[in-house]
């Protein structure tokens, strides 16, 4: 069964969604402004976001770029707009697909459905024989389990999740504490370290991925094995 956010600010679309959504077997939470999206995906975790445009003050477009900031979420915009910028727009800031009001019920669901298939793999990433796995909460090497805290096991599936790409000291405590944390960056190093001592103990080359990159922040550099998703 997969967890729904439904985020809209008219009561009556979020009612009318779960009308459509819940027979089908998805649980909807719905929220009715983008920083009670925020909290709620901070909060529990989630497999799809359905996010409105229109809304008041803090709109969609907002709500998307700061869902991204903290969260990997499969997210569809949902919009009264079919202009092709409004489209594109959503896209580059981060959502996965995109439907128009008013919607035809069976092309929500189709759409639902099949962003909800290419990243059912995503809790699983393998990489040459190191194993993220989000489903069973458990990193391991050839088949050794690593003991990872909990906020180390977050760090290492969102770098590895995203290889190449450099992440901030702040952009990881947003990720993985949260954009309200008070955390300082000097904890991101201390549990980078923790995580290389950990993982370098099984024989893994971690130091060859998870590399510094000095005076911006940490990346996970591709190796020769594969990453489902």
């Amino acid at each position: 069964m997969s967890n729904l956010l439904l985020v809209d600010d008219e009561p009556r679309m979020l009612d009318l969604l779960e009308l459509y959504l819940s027979p089908h077997g998805y649980t909807c939470t719905k929220v009715q402004s983008g920083k009670e999206a925020i909290r709620a995906v901070e909060e529990k975790p989630f497999d799809l976001v359905l996010l409105d445009v229109m809304m008041p003050k803090y709109d969609g477009w907002k709500t998307c770029e700061d869902l991204r900031s903290i969260s990997e979420v499969p997210i569809i915009m949902v919009t009264a707009r079919d202009q092709k910028t409004d489209i594109v727009k959503g896209l580059n800031m981060g959502a996965d697909d995109y439907v128009t009001k008013p919607f035809d019920e069976d092309e929500l669901l189709a759409r639902v459905k099949a962003l909800l298939r290419r990243t059912s793999n995503a809790d699983q990433i393998e990489v040459d024989g190191l194993m993220w796995d989000g489903e069973k909460y458990k990193l391991s090497y050839n088949g050794h389990f690593i003991p990872v805290t909990p906020k180390e096991f977050s760090m290492m599936g969102h770098l590895m999740r995203n290889p190449e790409r450099v992440f901030s000291r702040e952009h990881l405590i947003d990720i993985v504490w949260g954009i309200n944390s008070e955390t300082e960056g000097r904890t991101i190093d201390s549990h980078v370290r923790n995580i290389r001592e950990k993982v370098r103990q099984t024989g893994f080359p971690i130091d060859d991925y998870f590399q510094t990159v000095w005076g911006v922040g940490y990346k996970w550099v591709k190796g020769t094995g594969k990453t489902s998703s």
